[in-house]
């Protein structure tokens, strides 16, 4: 009797504990099926949404926040050239030609010279490009993106930055690139050039800032002012004028030339920030100032001192710095209040300075300190001497 009752507790024990596993069974079931309904739908389309937009390349990114902004400029140009005397008539007549089977040459008979560049509208209607695109043109002719063509004036240009700014004839509203800030960029960041060479809508280079503020006198180049961003992304033939983007889609550069012959694979931009300074005073008063005192500038180093130095490699006769004393040879040591590393530093306190008004330069000859006060002019005066 007392065996048969302890295995009917067993028995009932059993039992319990069976069900007991069957309950949290059902439970843990139940909990799974509701995650997978309640999460499912919540997730997959981020999931779809971040696979989209990481199918885009930084590249391609860039390049759409400033693509519609960068346009194609076309010029015109009417030639009328004689390469022979006017009483030279039997060459100059028609008929003549004709009866004796001359060909009056194409240098001598009047033609529209056509040209073709890029530039980018950084303003409500005004476009940033190369003054060399646009030099001597009558006609300017814009084309957008989305194929319009439209028909733009010059606003002014200057030679010694190799700028020109373009107000669109007509109304927008019209796309614009963001500027960026050529003070932040630095050697190894990522640099993509694009143009429209050969009317070709948004062609694009990708590179690196290979250099900053290279000095065009190394280039072999003299009759401009510039410091430019030198880049291996290539800059072909009628990219001349576009943008020099960043990663992000900024133009920081205007591309503006191109290394051939040694070293090809180079090209070069200017820096936007210097770009808009020489923009907003095209816009403003058609020109630009550029101060100078006339001399040339040489930078050399010193191994033993581990410094550089800047010394003056020539003087412009009846110049400012002629009429004050500088000669050559002479090692600059400041201008104004700002101590000289490299002639970069010399002709930013001479801009910054402006003309007709005095500036301190200190300068060492040979082993004497000597302090002098120079009066800048604009550079066209100097041309002038």
């Amino acid at each position: 009797m007392f065996t048969s009752f302890e295995e009917h507790k067993k028995s009932k024990l059993k039992r319990y504990i069976q069900k007991l596993l069957i309950i949290s069974s059902f439970i843990t079931v139940g909990f799974t099926c509701n995650a997978k309904v309640i999460s499912q739908p919540l997730i997959k389309p981020k999931i779809n949404e971040v696979d989209l937009y990481s199918n885009k390349s930084f590249i391609t990114k860039a390049v759409e926040r400033t693509g519609a902004a960068v346009v194609t400029i076309d010029t015109q140009r009417y030639i009328k050239k004689r390469k022979f005397p006017r009483n030279s008539q039997p060459l100059l007549d028609p008929y003549f030609e004709r009866f004796f089977g001359l060909d009056l040459p194409d240098d001598n008979r009047p033609r529209i010279e056509q040209s073709q560049g890029s530039g980018f509208i950084f303003a409500d209607g005004l476009i940033m490009t190369n003054a060399h695109v646009v030099n001597e043109s009558d006609k300017v002719i814009v084309g957008l993106t989305n194929g319009k063509k439209v028909e733009a004036k010059l606003i002014g240009q200057d030679f010694f930055t190799d700028l020109a700014v373009l107000k669109i004839e007509g109304k927008g509203p019209w796309p614009k690139a963001k500027l960026g800030n050529s003070a932040k960029i630095k050697v190894g960041d990522w640099a993509i050039a694009v143009g429209n060479p050969f009317g070709l809508e948004n062609t694009v280079t990708l590179g690196i800032i290979s250099n900053l503020n290279r000095n065009v006198t190394q280039l072999g180049i003299y009759d401009k002012k510039l410091e430019l961003i030198q880049t291996d992304a290539a800059i072909n033939p009628g990219n001349s004028g576009g943008p020099l983007l960043n990663s992000e889609g900024e133009v920081i550069g205007i591309n503006t030339l191109i290394r051939s012959g040694p070293g090809a694979g180079l090209s070069f931009a200017i820096p936007i920030n210097k770009a808009k300074e020489i923009a907003y005073q095209l816009i403003k008063n058609g020109k630009v100032i550029h101060p100078m005192i006339g001399i040339s500038l040489i930078e050399e180093s010193n191994s033993k001192r581990k410094n550089n130095f800047v010394k003056v490699g020539y003087v412009v006769p009846n110049s400012p710095a002629e009429k004050s004393g500088i000669m050559i040879e002479d090692i600059i040591l400041k201008v104004g209040n700002k101590d000289i590393e490299t002639a970069s530093d010399v002709i930013d306190q001479i801009s910054k300075n402006g003309i007709n008004k005095k500036i301190d330069i200190l300068l060492k000859r040979r082993n004497k300190l000597i302090k002098l006060k120079v009066i800048p002019t604009d550079i066209t005066n100097l041309e002038n001497n």
